[in-house]
């Protein structure tokens, strides 16, 4: 897979913000799912430029996987250290309105390093 380059930060912070009274309230209407799409790309390339590397995969099905965080570099198979959500969630945690502690069994987290993404988070801080 060919690198993709560091999403534009007003791109990404345009997407985000279209979706924020959705993430903020549950009950909301739900977006379309080409924002939805967006929102979480952008956001996951974003951490992924952030955060240099390759021993973590953040998962978002069916949106995006990227690797991020220095470290040993993971080539074939299932990677050691995954963090794997649905698109609400991670951008729930992507705008720091969820910690990764709270977030419970929507989020899973597996590997000794994945625990490590919480020191990027939140990627764009959207506040209460």
């Amino acid at each position: 897979m060919a690198p993709r380059s560091t999403p534009d930060p007003a791109t990404t912070r345009a997407a985000v913000l279209a979706l924020a009274d959705w993430l903020r309230d549950e009950a909301a209407p739900a977006p379309a799912r080409a924002a939805l799409a967006a929102a979480v790309r952008l956001t996951a390339r974003t951490l992924a430029a952030a955060a240099p590397g390759a021993s973590v995969e953040v998962r978002v099905p069916p949106f995006v996987a990227v690797q991020c965080i220095a470290g040993p570099r993971h080539t074939r198979g299932t990677p050691p250290n995954v963090l794997e959500t649905d698109p609400r969630t991670w951008l729930l945690l992507a705008t720091g309105l969820l910690e990764l502690d709270a977030a419970g069994p929507a989020v899973e987290v597996s590997g000794a390093r994945a625990a490590e993404i919480t020191g990027w988070l939140p990627v764009l801080p959207l506040g209460g």
